[in-house]
């Protein structure tokens, strides 16, 4: 058997996990809202339309903050169209994935339901058709106590109470063609600017997101972050990054190394970030917010049949990905370089939360279930909260297309509040399994309290409504620590949660 180590000491620390890491996304797109979280009359809505059988999903993953509206969506929607009563809500043509938004759920209902799903919103404001002037707008009804026409308007409309959103993101994607209203870096440096000042006059508690690049290969990679951040650098909190991967090939080895392009991008941009500041000469150091994060590929030929069918449709079923084993081993890989990022990458929203690339699926008048994407991110969202340790991992490797030196296991840990560790490894070998041996002699007497693991010998397996627990988290009975040495095997192509707990007495 192919052994590797693993050597943790908690002196050797990253920093604090903020437990927005484990944020999502749900836009006004495809079923992710109307037929996702809400669908009045299905056996399971409540008495607002919401489905209590996807909510009590999202309270297992324990999603601390969920991005909203949008995506490409906000980039042409106004934020009035969303509020006062229903009846009276335009309905409009949605030109970012060329549907109709009928407004039915707006900015209190979306607020209603972050409330009872246990998590907080990250709202986005349009700077793609609107711009300063919306975005002070909408932070003043949603935070300003009252006394004035826009507080007292919220008052009016149902929330006695302020919304007290406290993060923000300024646009999406805005350096991307297909966006509304597109931008030049300079451009969108001066809007974000300018909306930032006078957002944080009216709320100077709130924390800003400003737009990096679309993805990592835009031909203006780089250079974006850097002009536009000259533009705005004091003013916001956070740059965003979104990257998603495929496996058009259909090579595994070269899909599950794609976590390594992950961590390239996260620390190119925290250079840029670091030398924008160091031009500045400012103290502030910006963190990272990952607000769109995941594997998208396998819906994209049937979405353009539906769009071409039924253009103009309401709650389209677009973007519909069925995520097999593998995603889910890529998905545990990119949650493990979250962590080990976890001094920078303060923010990371899963893309997205339901039906729409998302870990919960939905059947409209039916069921819900975990797609295999849900376990990697429920095992770390309820596992990986404390500080992030740094790890040193010495393992097998192999050689992919796009690189010469990948790790067949690839592995993390976070230092808990209790006490214990808890240690996410992947195995990327589709052949064979392998022993962990992890150093552990300065935490003390420790013993394996669990050991989750994700397997399946297929790697195109699905979960479905049918059989939705294909692909599900096991448990293995194996692994001890002798003599501060911890050895466990990791089943070929498997994810790991592995947690260590302090002997007692």
């Amino acid at each position: 058997m192919k052994t590797a180590t693993l050597i943790l000491d908690r002196d050797y620390a990253i920093g604090e996990v903020d437990k927005r890491l484990f944020g999502s996304f749900i836009e006004h797109l495809g079923r992710a809202v109307y037929g996702g979280i809400y669908e009045p009359g299905h056996p399971t809505a409540d008495q607002y339309g919401f489905r209590r059988d996807v909510m009590e999903m999202v309270r297992r993953l324990d999603v601390p903050v969920v991005r909203y509206p949008g995506g490409n969506f906000v980039s042409g929607f106004n934020w009035e169209d969303s509020i006062g009563p229903r009846e009276s809500r335009p309905k409009r043509l949605d030109l970012a994935w060329f549907t109709t938004e009928t407004n039915e759920v707006g900015l209190h209902e979306f607020v209603r339901w972050c409330r009872e799903a246990g998590t907080e919103p990250m709202y986005a404001i349009n700077l793609g058709t609107r711009g300063p002037d919306a975005a002070r707008s909408i932070v003043e009804y949603c935070n300003h106590p009252s006394g004035t026409q826009l507080s007292d308007l919220r008052i009016k409309n149902g929330a006695k109470d302020p919304f007290g959103i406290k993060l923000w993101c300024l646009g999406n994607e805005m350096d991307g063609p297909w966006q509304i209203c597109a931008k030049t870096a300079y451009e969108y440096g001066r809007a974000a600017h300018e909306s930032a000042k006078l957002m944080k006059w009216v709320d100077p508690s709130i924390e800003l997101v400003a737009c990096g690049s679309s993805a990592y290969d835009m031909p203006t990679f780089g250079t974006w972050e850097y002009q536009m951040l000259m533009e705005c650098y004091e003013d916001v909190d956070y740059v965003s990054l979104h990257r998603y991967y495929n496996n058009r090939a259909g090579n595994t080895p070269d899909f599950l190394a794609r976590s390594l392009d992950l961590d390239g991008f996260i620390k190119t941009v925290v250079s840029i970030c670091d030398a924008v500041g160091g031009t500045k000469h400012s103290k502030k150091k910006l963190n990272l917010s990952f607000d769109e994060w995941n594997v998208w590929y396998h819906s994209n030929e049937q979405d353009e049949e539906i769009k071409k069918r039924d253009r103009w449709g309401r709650a389209l079923p677009l973007l519909e990905d069925i995520y097999n084993f593998e995603d889910a081993l890529l998905v545990g890989a990119l949650l493990i370089t979250f962590l080990r990022n976890a001094d920078r990458v303060k923010i990371a929203c899963m893309a997205q939360l339901v039906n729409v690339i998302a870990p919960i699926m939905t059947r409209t008048g039916g069921g819900v279930w975990a797609q295999t994407i849900y376990w990697p991110l429920l095992c770390v969202s309820k596992y990986g909260r404390g500080t992030a340790l740094r790890p040193v991992v010495k393992s097998p490797e192999y050689a992919c297309t796009d690189y010469d030196h990948v790790p067949y296991v690839d592995a993390t840990a976070v230092l808990r509040e209790d006490g214990s560790i808890a240690i996410f490894a992947i195995n990327r070998s589709m052949t064979e399994d392998i022993e962990l041996t992890a150093d552990l002699r300065g935490f003390g007497d420790l013993a394996v309290a669990q050991h989750l693991y994700l397997h399946h010998d297929d790697v195109n397996a699905v979960n479905t409504e049918l059989q939705p627990e294909n692909v599900r988290l096991q448990e293995s009975k194996g692994g001890a620590v002798d003599g501060g040495q911890l050895r466990i095997a990791l089943p070929r192509l498997s994810f790991n949660t592995i947690i260590l707990a302090p002997k007692r007495n």
